[in-house]
């Protein structure tokens, strides 16, 4: 099997997990049995705390927090692409400037930033900027060392030779011959992303009830732990997979990236 096909089908776990709830066979708020029900016919994984059906749950469960995590990945990917950019290629007094802010953004534990944000906006709001301020400093270095190592190849320079200039040049030359570095990047800020998303969620800062969310599923069940343990295990096993799916296909997709320049440097 070729990367790219494996790449295709360990993506397909988050894009399954986005489309789930459609395959759904109960309302996933809907109560339907005795709460913490074991398995048993009409309910493959038994019921949760307040009776609903666990695998339609577990099903409809992912679209909410990988949207909120991919939203919050694109938003640091971006925020620390285009100043990663801009240290790279100006260096001096820019490059410091910029250094120094994503050091003093580091300083502060994600975490603790997304609960504070938490108090005060809705949840999503606190994953968006945890994930910013935490994510868009450490692309900004992966940037910045990326394009200081390609900015004097050949290519450049022969696109400089041709009148291109600044921003242009950037976006032209620069960024495609970066894209393996921003593609993997970015798949590292959604998996941040969804762990922040799932400790807010799970501690009460993410959608209400009833609403379908893996990490609201843990904080609901924990007390029927041992009764229906499912309820459990399944939406963290969910969590757990799609990280690793995530994680995976990014290496798989990345692995060409270096190629991809070499073919751009010899032509």
């Amino acid at each position: 099997m070729s990367r790219t096909a494996a790449a295709v089908l360990l993506l397909a776990v988050p894009a399954a997990a986005v489309l789930g709830g459609l395959a759904a066979p109960h309302d996933p708020t809907a109560p339907l049995a005795a709460p913490w029900q074991g398995p048993g016919p009409g309910h493959l994984l038994g019921t949760d705390a307040l009776g609903r059906d666990v695998w339609s749950r577990v099903l409809a469960g992912g679209a909410g927090l990988l949207a909120v995590s991919v939203a919050a990945a694109l938003a640091a990917s971006a925020a620390g692409v285009a100043a990663g950019l801009a240290a790279g290629w100006y260096g001096g007094r820019t490059d410091r400037v910029l250094g120094s802010l994503a050091d003093l953004l580091l300083a502060v534990p994600s975490l603790l930033l997304a609960l504070v944000v938490a108090v005060a906006l809705p949840g999503h709001a606190a994953v968006v900027t945890a994930t910013v301020c935490g994510g868009a400093p450490l692309t900004l270095r992966v940037v910045r060392d990326a394009v200081r190592a390609i900015r004097g190849a050949g290519y450049v320079e022969a696109a400089r030779g041709r009148g291109e200039r600044g921003a242009a040049l950037l976006v032209r030359e620069v960024l495609p011959a970066m894209k393996g570095v921003v593609t993997a990047d970015l798949g590292l800020r959604v998996v941040v992303a969804l762990q922040i998303a799932s400790a807010l969620n799970v501690l009460g800062f993410g959608p209400s009830p009833p609403a379908p969310d893996w990490a609201l599923m843990l904080r609901e069940n924990m007390p029927g732990v041992g009764v229906n343990p499912w309820a459990v295990a399944a939406p963290a096993l969910a969590i757990g997979l799609t990280t690793v799916a995530l994680v995976l296909a990014v290496h798989l997709v990345t692995a060409r990236a270096p190629g991809a320049r070499t073919r751009k440097e010899s032509q």
